[in-house]
C-alpha cells in the first residue's frame, strides 16, 4: 500500500528555491563563453591582455575586453595599470575569484569523466 508523502516544510522549500536561484545565477554568469576560461588561466597567476588572448586563442579583442570587464565588475579579478614606460595592464584573481577555482576545477573533472565530445 502506497503512503502519501508529506510536502516539504516551507522553510526547506524556500531554502531550496534560494539555492536553485543562486546556482542559476552562477551558471548564467559562468556560462558566458570564455568567463570560466579566463578565470582558469588567471588561476596560474596574473597575466596581461595579450598573454590572455594568446592563451585562449580564438577570442576577439573586443570579446576578451568585455569578459574582463564582466569579471572585474563581479569582483572576481582586478585590473592593475603599471604606468611604465611602457604602460602595461595586468589582471589577477581577487580572493573572491580564487574561492571559485576549486568549484571550476571540480566541474572540469566532472566534464572529463561524464561528457563526451558530442555532448
Amino acid at each position: 500500500m502506497a503512503t502519501k508523502s508529506s510536502p516539504a516544510p516551507i522553510h526547506e522549500s524556500k531554502a531550496c528555491a534560494q539555492g536553485d536561484a543562486a546556482l542559476a545565477r552562477a551558471f548564467v554568469f559562468l556560462g558566458k563563453r570564455w568567463n570560466a576560461v579566463v578565470l582558469g588561466i588567471l588561476s596560474s597567476g596574473p597575466a596581461g591582455f595579450r598573454e590572455l588572448s594568446r592563451a585562449i586563442g580564438g577570442i576577439s579583442d573586443s570579446v576578451l575586453s568585455d569578459r574582463l570587464a564582466d569579471l572585474a565588475g563581479a569582483g572576481l579579478i582586478t585590473r592593475t595599470v603599471d604606468e611604465g614606460p611602457p604602460i602595461s595592464v595586468s589582471y589577477a584573481l581577487t580572493d573572491r575569484g580564487e574561492a571559485l577555482i576549486p568549484a571550476l576545477d571540480q566541474i572540469g573533472r566532472w566534464a572529463v569523466e561524464h561528457l563526451t565530445d558530442d555532448t
